[in-house]
């Protein structure tokens, strides 16, 4: 199963190429672009582990797909994606995201069904990557 978040998901896997000249979209738009990762990508997690900081002042995306790349060494099997923040008074919030490194194996998820009181049922879903611990989950 692949996961669909973000721009560009229904899409082959970017390049380093792409990933550039989307990266410099974002700049030339004035906004922040950064890295981030997880091994955790529920739909709902939208907190994920930041890489390094927010390239406020970068005006170059090369800089970008280096820090993708230092990214990519350390955390290779895990989730990695770009995001563009606008500052923008009235805006203030992520204008462009889209994930730029996968792991190996996509496990999915399955939906968990819960019943309440008043025979209600209740459905969440839930990664099949958090049977593992944190850090082993797509070692």
């Amino acid at each position: 199963m692949r996961l669909r978040q973000g721009q560009f998901s229904f899409l082959p896997d970017l390049t380093d190429d792409d990933i550039r000249t989307q990266a410099q979209y974002a700049i030339d738009q004035g906004w922040a672009v950064s890295v981030e990762y997880t091994d955790d990508p529920h739909p709902r997690n939208s907190y994920w582990e930041m890489w390094g900081h927010p390239m406020f002042d970068n005006r170059d995306a090369a800089a970008v797909v280096f820090e993708v790349n230092e990214c990519r060494k350390e955390h290779g099997s895990k989730y990695i994606r770009v995001l563009a923040f606008d500052a923008t008074a009235g805006w203030e919030s992520i204008r462009m995201s889209f994930i730029v490194n996968r792991p190996a194996e996509e496990p999915g998820f399955r939906v968990v069904r819960q019943e309440a009181e008043g025979r209600s049922i209740r459905y969440t879903i839930e990664s099949y990557a958090m049977r593992e611990p944190e850090g082993a989950r797509y070692a």
